[in-house]
């Protein structure tokens, strides 16, 4: 698959991941000169976690994303539809929960989950907006969504050296530390080919999720969304009305 688009084969989505398992986590690091980490950190803060609770991660690969809350005593499911980066994963991480799925269908029940988050693996789905209505199924009323994704830089100059860097120096030092460089050249390409902040974040009101909001990182690089399923505040204010009403009945009597 050399041609990234918003139509994808799954097939040869996760196929492409199979083959650039082993080095995956060292490459993103080298390719992002060290920013993934970062990146990762402020995703963890945006979901904010806590023990007891469930958190759905999914697009997990190799788990390095699953590893902060694993590590903060947090129940932390790992989901991906490559059976090869799962392979890495759980030889590296026995702990962590790691489970094969496809975004576009969750292997889940409805209403399972404290926090949904997905970092960077969004645009590789082939239907990213029936995923995001499978993410709103999966989530507890009230659960709160993290997405990290490649976006567009705000500064047309910084916007211009950054899809340079893309087409050009991105595909040429992946072809020196990768097993498949090729598969590098589609990446960037996906992330070419994506909407930008504002894009994503009306993808994401439109498909149910409310107080939509986004953070930019490195520019406007990469973009931190944050959104919550409707419910909780809803069925509190319900409740509310419904004591109010229930008192004033008892002091009309």
């Amino acid at each position: 698959m050399n041609r990234a688009s918003l139509e994808k084969r799954p097939d040869e989505v996760a196929a492409m991941f199979d083959d650039v398992a082993p080095k995956y986590d060292l490459v993103n690091d080298v390719l992002s000169m060290g920013q993934t980490r970062r990146w990762r950190r402020v995703v963890v803060e945006a979901v904010g976690a806590k023990p007891g609770q469930r958190v759905l991660d999914l697009a997990a690969g190799t788990g390095t994303s699953s590893e902060p809350y694993a590590d903060a005593g947090i129940e932390v499911v790992a989901c991906d539809f490559s059976l090869g980066m799962l392979e890495v994963g759980k030889r590296r991480r026995p702990d962590i929960d790691f489970v094969a799925g496809d975004a576009t269908n969750l292997p889940f029940a409805d209403n399972s989950f404290d926090a949904v988050t997905i970092s960077f693996g969004l645009r590789n789905v082939n239907e990213p907006r029936v995923a995001l209505r499978e993410m709103l199924r999966v989530a507890k009323p009230g659960a709160r969504l993290v997405i990290a994704e490649f976006s567009s830089p705000a500064l047309p100059v910084w916007r211009t050296i950054y899809t340079e860097y893309l087409m050009r120096a991105l595909p040429a030092i992946a072809s020196k530390i990768s097993s498949n460089p090729a598969s590098y050249v589609y990446l960037a390409e996906s992330i070419r080919a994506w909407p930008d902040q504002h894009g994503l974040a009306a993808w994401i009101r439109e498909e149910g999720w409310q107080n939509v909001a986004y953070r930019n990182l490195s520019g406007g690089i990469v973009a931190v969304h944050r959104a919550e399923k409707p419910g909780r505040a809803d069925a509190s204010n319900a409740d509310s009305q419904t004591a109010l009403r229930r008192r004033s009945s008892r002091t009309a009597g």
